[in-house]
Protein backbone atom coordinates (compact mmCIF):
# COMPACT_ATOMS: atom_id res chain seq x y z
CA UNK A 1 0.00 0.00 0.00
CA UNK A 2 2.62 2.27 0.89
CA UNK A 3 4.66 1.66 -2.56
CA UNK A 4 1.44 2.79 -4.07
CA UNK A 5 0.50 5.72 -2.47
CA UNK A 6 4.71 7.14 -2.99
CA UNK A 7 4.14 6.10 -7.07
CA UNK A 8 1.11 8.28 -6.57
CA UNK A 9 2.86 10.86 -4.77
CA UNK A 10 5.46 11.00 -7.33
CA UNK A 11 3.02 11.21 -10.54
CA UNK A 12 1.27 13.83 -8.85
CA UNK A 13 4.80 15.87 -8.00
CA UNK A 14 5.74 14.98 -12.03
CA UNK A 15 2.73 16.60 -13.15
CA UNK A 16 2.83 19.71 -11.00
CA UNK A 17 6.52 20.07 -11.92
CA UNK A 18 5.48 19.75 -15.81
CA UNK A 19 2.28 22.02 -15.31
CA UNK A 20 5.07 24.80 -13.87
CA UNK A 21 7.01 24.71 -16.80
CA UNK A 22 4.41 24.25 -19.30
CA UNK A 23 3.19 27.83 -18.36
CA UNK A 24 7.10 29.24 -18.51
CA UNK A 25 6.50 29.45 -22.20
CA UNK A 26 3.84 30.56 -24.51
CA UNK A 27 1.74 32.88 -26.67
CA UNK A 28 -1.36 35.50 -25.34
CA UNK A 29 -3.31 36.50 -28.19
CA UNK A 30 -4.80 40.03 -27.19
CA UNK A 31 -7.65 42.10 -28.51
CA UNK A 32 -8.13 46.20 -28.24
CA UNK A 33 -11.23 47.87 -29.02
CA UNK A 34 -11.55 51.69 -29.23
CA UNK A 35 -14.41 53.65 -29.70
CA UNK A 36 -12.80 57.04 -30.84
CA UNK A 37 -15.57 59.15 -30.04
CA UNK A 38 -16.43 57.74 -26.29
CA UNK A 39 -12.84 58.10 -25.78
CA UNK A 40 -12.23 61.73 -26.96
CA UNK A 41 -15.42 62.48 -25.04
CA UNK A 42 -13.92 61.18 -21.31
CA UNK A 43 -10.92 63.53 -22.55
CA UNK A 44 -13.31 66.39 -22.45
CA UNK A 45 -12.96 66.93 -26.51
CA UNK A 46 -16.43 68.20 -28.24
CA UNK A 47 -16.94 66.31 -31.64
CA UNK A 48 -17.97 68.26 -34.50
CA UNK A 49 -21.12 66.37 -35.80
CA UNK A 50 -19.06 66.43 -39.75
CA UNK A 51 -16.45 64.74 -37.80
CA UNK A 52 -17.98 62.17 -35.73
CA UNK A 53 -20.22 61.21 -38.74
CA UNK A 54 -16.97 60.14 -40.55
CA UNK A 55 -15.32 58.44 -37.53
CA UNK A 56 -15.94 54.43 -36.97
CA UNK A 57 -18.07 53.65 -34.15
CA UNK A 58 -15.08 50.90 -33.37
CA UNK A 59 -12.00 49.82 -33.97
CA UNK A 60 -10.25 46.68 -33.26
CA UNK A 61 -6.47 45.68 -33.47
CA UNK A 62 -5.06 42.10 -31.77
CA UNK A 63 -1.94 41.83 -30.60
CA UNK A 64 0.24 38.85 -29.73
CA UNK A 65 2.38 38.57 -26.18
CA UNK A 66 5.49 35.84 -27.04
CA UNK A 67 7.43 34.95 -23.71
CA UNK A 68 9.79 32.47 -22.49
CA UNK A 69 11.60 32.08 -18.88
CA UNK A 70 13.71 35.28 -19.61
CA UNK A 71 12.38 37.54 -21.99
CA UNK A 72 9.02 38.37 -23.76
CA UNK A 73 7.66 40.50 -27.12
CA UNK A 74 4.39 42.15 -27.49
CA UNK A 75 3.64 43.36 -31.26
CA UNK A 76 0.54 43.76 -33.59
CA UNK A 77 -0.27 41.19 -35.53
CA UNK A 78 -2.90 42.50 -38.24
CA UNK A 79 -4.15 45.64 -39.83
CA UNK A 80 -7.20 47.58 -38.03
CA UNK A 81 -10.04 46.65 -38.57
CA UNK A 82 -13.12 49.30 -37.96
CA UNK A 83 -17.08 48.85 -38.15
CA UNK A 84 -17.58 51.05 -40.70
CA UNK A 85 -15.18 49.49 -43.32
CA UNK A 86 -13.69 51.84 -46.04
CA UNK A 87 -16.81 54.25 -46.70
CA UNK A 88 -16.60 57.67 -46.10
CA UNK A 89 -12.75 57.77 -44.56
CA UNK A 90 -13.90 55.70 -41.64
CA UNK A 91 -10.92 53.75 -42.44
CA UNK A 92 -7.98 55.90 -42.23
CA UNK A 93 -9.62 57.72 -38.91
CA UNK A 94 -9.78 53.77 -37.75
CA UNK A 95 -5.54 53.17 -38.72
CA UNK A 96 -5.07 56.52 -37.22
CA UNK A 97 -6.32 55.37 -34.07
CA UNK A 98 -4.38 52.12 -33.50
CA UNK A 99 -1.92 54.73 -31.96
CA UNK A 100 -4.00 54.99 -28.74
CA UNK A 101 -4.95 51.15 -28.11
CA UNK A 102 -3.15 48.49 -26.57
CA UNK A 103 0.41 49.36 -25.32
CA UNK A 104 0.87 52.10 -28.03
CA UNK A 105 -0.15 50.62 -31.30
CA UNK A 106 1.94 50.26 -33.60
CA UNK A 107 4.96 49.20 -31.86
CA UNK A 108 6.76 47.03 -30.84
CA UNK A 109 7.59 46.22 -26.87
CA UNK A 110 10.46 43.63 -25.45
CA UNK A 111 10.78 42.77 -21.77
CA UNK A 112 14.00 41.52 -19.96
CA UNK A 113 12.67 39.72 -16.33
CA UNK A 114 16.07 39.29 -15.08
CA UNK A 115 16.07 43.42 -15.06
CA UNK A 116 12.87 44.67 -15.48
CA UNK A 117 13.99 45.93 -18.75
CA UNK A 118 11.56 47.03 -20.98
CA UNK A 119 12.57 48.83 -24.81
CA UNK A 120 10.28 50.04 -27.55
CA UNK A 121 11.23 49.89 -30.47
CA UNK A 122 9.84 51.71 -33.41
CA UNK A 123 10.27 53.37 -37.09
CA UNK A 124 9.99 57.30 -37.63
CA UNK A 125 10.21 58.62 -40.92
CA UNK A 126 12.87 55.93 -42.41
CA UNK A 127 15.00 55.85 -39.11
CA UNK A 128 14.15 52.67 -36.66
CA UNK A 129 14.83 53.63 -33.48
CA UNK A 130 15.00 51.39 -29.92
CA UNK A 131 13.81 53.54 -26.38
CA UNK A 132 14.36 52.60 -23.19
CA UNK A 133 11.05 52.46 -20.96
CA UNK A 134 9.73 50.48 -18.38
CA UNK A 135 6.65 49.42 -16.85
CA UNK A 136 4.42 51.98 -14.64
CA UNK A 137 1.45 53.51 -13.95
CA UNK A 138 1.25 57.22 -16.06
CA UNK A 139 -2.52 58.01 -16.46
CA UNK A 140 -1.70 60.97 -18.22
CA UNK A 141 0.40 59.39 -21.01
CA UNK A 142 -1.15 57.13 -24.20
CA UNK A 143 -4.58 57.02 -22.87
CA UNK A 144 -6.12 59.46 -24.71
CA UNK A 145 -6.81 62.73 -26.88
CA UNK A 146 -6.28 65.34 -23.61
CA UNK A 147 -2.42 66.06 -24.18
CA UNK A 148 -2.82 69.19 -25.83
CA UNK A 149 -6.60 68.73 -27.83
CA UNK A 150 -7.60 71.01 -26.29
CA UNK A 151 -4.80 74.05 -26.88
CA UNK A 152 -4.90 76.60 -29.29
CA UNK A 153 -4.27 74.81 -33.06
CA UNK A 154 -3.60 78.30 -34.99
CA UNK A 155 -0.06 79.07 -35.26
CA UNK A 156 -0.73 82.72 -36.32
CA UNK A 157 -2.21 83.05 -32.70
CA UNK A 158 0.03 84.12 -30.17
CA UNK A 159 -2.50 83.51 -26.69
CA UNK A 160 -0.70 81.96 -24.26
CA UNK A 161 -2.03 78.26 -23.17
CA UNK A 162 -2.30 77.60 -19.64
CA UNK A 163 0.08 74.93 -18.44
CA UNK A 164 -1.49 71.33 -18.41
CA UNK A 165 -2.22 70.34 -14.76
CA UNK A 166 -1.60 66.67 -13.94
CA UNK A 167 -4.45 64.68 -12.51
CA UNK A 168 -4.92 63.21 -9.13
CA UNK A 169 -4.53 59.41 -9.58
CA UNK A 170 -5.46 56.97 -7.04
CA UNK A 171 -5.12 53.20 -6.86
CA UNK A 172 -8.15 51.31 -5.54
CA UNK A 173 -7.48 47.30 -5.11
CA UNK A 174 -10.70 45.29 -4.75
CA UNK A 175 -11.06 42.03 -3.78
CA UNK A 176 -12.96 41.40 -7.19
CA UNK A 177 -11.94 38.28 -9.56
CA UNK A 178 -12.28 36.70 -12.49
CA UNK A 179 -10.67 34.11 -15.10
CA UNK A 180 -9.22 35.08 -18.18
CA UNK A 181 -7.63 32.65 -20.25
CA UNK A 182 -8.59 29.78 -17.45
CA UNK A 183 -5.83 32.11 -15.10
CA UNK A 184 -7.54 34.06 -12.18
CA UNK A 185 -7.17 37.46 -12.20
CA UNK A 186 -7.25 40.45 -9.60
CA UNK A 187 -8.87 43.74 -10.39
CA UNK A 188 -6.75 47.19 -9.58
CA UNK A 189 -8.83 50.47 -10.04
CA UNK A 190 -6.96 53.39 -11.44
CA UNK A 191 -8.82 56.46 -10.96
CA UNK A 192 -7.68 59.77 -12.29
CA UNK A 193 -9.17 62.96 -11.54
CA UNK A 194 -8.74 66.45 -13.33
CA UNK A 195 -9.79 69.65 -13.40
CA UNK A 196 -11.80 71.15 -16.67
CA UNK A 197 -13.75 73.67 -17.96
CA UNK A 198 -16.98 72.72 -19.08
CA UNK A 199 -19.72 75.16 -20.90
CA UNK A 200 -17.77 77.98 -19.07
CA UNK A 201 -17.60 75.91 -15.44
CA UNK A 202 -14.92 74.52 -13.78
CA UNK A 203 -15.48 70.85 -12.74
CA UNK A 204 -13.52 67.70 -11.80
CA UNK A 205 -14.01 64.93 -14.06
CA UNK A 206 -12.87 61.31 -12.76
CA UNK A 207 -12.12 58.60 -15.01
CA UNK A 208 -11.63 55.31 -14.26
CA UNK A 209 -9.65 52.33 -15.80
CA UNK A 210 -9.74 48.89 -14.65
CA UNK A 211 -6.76 46.87 -14.60
CA UNK A 212 -6.98 43.53 -14.42
CA UNK A 213 -3.62 41.35 -13.25
CA UNK A 214 -2.30 37.41 -12.72
CA UNK A 215 0.41 36.26 -10.60
CA UNK A 216 -0.38 32.86 -12.03
CA UNK A 217 2.28 33.37 -15.18
CA UNK A 218 5.34 34.36 -12.20
CA UNK A 219 6.50 37.67 -14.78
CA UNK A 220 5.84 41.20 -14.93
CA UNK A 221 3.70 42.90 -18.30
CA UNK A 222 1.36 44.77 -19.91
CA UNK A 223 -0.47 45.47 -23.00
CA UNK A 224 -0.40 49.61 -22.10
CA UNK A 225 3.19 49.95 -20.44
CA UNK A 226 1.93 52.78 -18.42
CA UNK A 227 -1.09 51.31 -17.02
CA UNK A 228 0.55 48.47 -14.88
CA UNK A 229 0.37 48.15 -10.87
CA UNK A 230 1.73 44.59 -10.83
CA UNK A 231 1.81 40.96 -12.05
CA UNK A 232 1.01 39.98 -15.70
CA UNK A 233 -1.76 42.58 -16.98
CA UNK A 234 -4.23 40.28 -19.37
CA UNK A 235 -6.93 43.28 -19.39
CA UNK A 236 -7.44 46.88 -19.30
CA UNK A 237 -11.09 48.20 -19.59
CA UNK A 238 -11.28 52.32 -19.62
CA UNK A 239 -13.74 55.15 -21.48
CA UNK A 240 -13.29 53.96 -24.65
CA UNK A 241 -10.98 51.61 -25.25
CA UNK A 242 -10.60 47.84 -23.89
CA UNK A 243 -7.76 45.34 -24.17
CA UNK A 244 -8.05 41.96 -23.35
CA UNK A 245 -6.47 38.67 -23.87
CA UNK A 246 -8.36 36.28 -25.39
CA UNK A 247 -6.69 32.92 -25.85
CA UNK A 248 -3.52 31.38 -24.41
CA UNK A 249 -0.74 28.97 -25.80
CA UNK A 250 1.35 27.24 -23.60
CA UNK A 251 4.50 26.43 -26.29
CA UNK A 252 8.31 26.60 -26.68
CA UNK A 253 9.48 30.41 -27.73
CA UNK A 254 12.79 30.69 -29.67
CA UNK A 255 14.97 33.59 -27.80
CA UNK A 256 15.15 35.56 -31.40
CA UNK A 257 11.19 35.95 -31.21
CA UNK A 258 11.74 37.82 -27.65
CA UNK A 259 14.78 39.89 -28.34
CA UNK A 260 14.93 43.09 -29.64
CA UNK A 261 16.88 44.14 -32.87
CA UNK A 262 20.07 45.30 -32.55
CA UNK A 263 20.03 47.36 -36.02
CA UNK A 264 18.37 50.27 -34.40
CA UNK A 265 19.42 53.46 -33.34
CA UNK A 266 19.13 54.62 -29.79
CA UNK A 267 17.00 57.22 -28.98
CA UNK A 268 16.06 59.20 -24.99
CA UNK A 269 12.29 59.44 -24.20
CA UNK A 270 13.71 63.54 -24.09
CA UNK A 271 15.09 63.24 -27.58
CA UNK A 272 11.44 61.67 -28.70
CA UNK A 273 9.81 64.40 -26.83
CA UNK A 274 11.31 67.30 -28.85
CA UNK A 275 10.65 65.23 -32.35
CA UNK A 276 7.19 64.67 -31.74
CA UNK A 277 6.59 68.40 -30.63
CA UNK A 278 9.02 69.76 -33.91
CA UNK A 279 6.66 67.61 -35.74
CA UNK A 280 3.47 68.56 -34.34
CA UNK A 281 4.82 72.16 -35.23
CA UNK A 282 4.68 71.33 -38.85
CA UNK A 283 1.58 69.74 -39.02
CA UNK A 284 -0.25 72.60 -37.54
CA UNK A 285 1.67 75.32 -39.57
CA UNK A 286 0.79 73.72 -42.83
CA UNK A 287 -2.30 74.07 -44.30
CA UNK A 288 -3.24 70.72 -45.95
CA UNK A 289 -3.14 68.98 -42.56
CA UNK A 290 -0.18 66.83 -43.23
CA UNK A 291 2.97 67.08 -41.56
CA UNK A 292 5.97 68.09 -43.68
CA UNK A 293 7.50 64.48 -43.28
CA UNK A 294 6.14 61.11 -43.65
CA UNK A 295 5.78 59.42 -40.10
CA UNK A 296 5.55 55.29 -40.17
CA UNK A 297 5.39 53.57 -36.98
CA UNK A 298 5.86 49.75 -36.79
CA UNK A 299 5.05 47.24 -34.97
CA UNK A 300 4.55 46.98 -31.73
CA UNK A 301 5.75 45.38 -28.91
CA UNK A 302 2.85 51.64 -27.33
Amino acid sequence: MKKIIFALLGVLSITTIANAQKKTSGAIQFETTIDPAAMMAASGVKIPEQMAARMPSSSKSNFELLYNATNASYMPVEDTEDSNGAGGGGGGMGRMMRGFGGAGGNREYYYSFADKKLVEVFDLSDTTYVMQSGLKLNATAGLGFGGGMGRNQNPNDTTKVKPVVPPKIEVLKTDATKQICGLTCHEAIVKSTRSMKILDMDRDVTEETHIWYTTDLGFDFSPNPNMWTEGTVLAIEGRGTNTVAKSIEYRNVSTKDVTAPKKATPITEAEYKIKMETMMKRFRGNGNGRPGGAVVVRGFGG
